[in-house]
């Protein structure tokens, strides 16, 4: 049996910025509420990026658990009486997707993840998860500077608060070019054609 990955080279590439995660933390509780409704729009978003070719990279923080891996992650944060237990479930990871862990605030600091993206041949991405005023801004400006085009669905991220979520995505988009529409103005289709 041949284990060996082939690289499904794409323009396009969706980034899935913490969404495994058990919200175990002092304001997992308020953030959850967010968390959910955002995690449907991602789930809806990631199937039509699927029927299209689009590579869907879950980029994850390791949560310090330096003696563990992706896998071991999942089955963490789906397991019953978890906080973010609906939001993993949700967002369960599938076969042909990738994966990142990283250990601070953006998805490329001390990370693999620009090299994956070189490989894949990505040009723009899709930044979606959590937090829109943390990981999902660090990794957005980090992508910025690497030449790199921003989408950010405004509804598939969230914050502790709307104020948080919002003030940030205004940020990305007046310094960092970003686009914020709902997913569903996003035309995939048209991200993919486009040159």
């Amino acid at each position: 049996m041949n284990d060996t990955c082939v690289l499904h080279e794409c323009s396009v590439a969706l980034l899935l910025i913490d969404v495994i995660n058990d919200l175990e933390f002092e304001s997992g509780r308020q953030l959850v509420e967010h968390a959910i409704p955002m995690a449907r729009n991602i789930s809806s978003l990631k199937a039509e990026a699927k029927k299209l070719g689009i590579p869907c990279l879950y980029v994850n923080d390791n949560f310090g658990q330096w003696q563990s891996d992706f896998k071991h992650l999942v089955s963490r944060c789906v397991k019953d009486g978890v906080c973010g237990a609906p939001l993993a479930r949700e967002l369960v990871p599938q076969q042909d997707d990738y994966f990142v862990l990283k250990p601070r605030h953006s998805g490329f600091f001390q990370t693999p993840l620009d090299l994956l993206l070189q490989s894949l041949h990505a040009k723009k991405l899709i930044l979606c998860g959590l937090t829109t005023d943390s990981c999902v801004l660090f990794t957005a400006n980090d992508a910025y500077l690497r030449g790199f085009e921003i989408h950010i669905p405004s509804d598939c991220c969230a914050a502790i608060n709307k104020s948080r979520h919002t003030d940030a995505l205004g940020q990305m988009r007046r310094t960092l070019k970003a686009s914020t529409a709902e997913s569903v103005c996003i035309d995939l289709e048209q991200l993919l054609s486009d040159k």
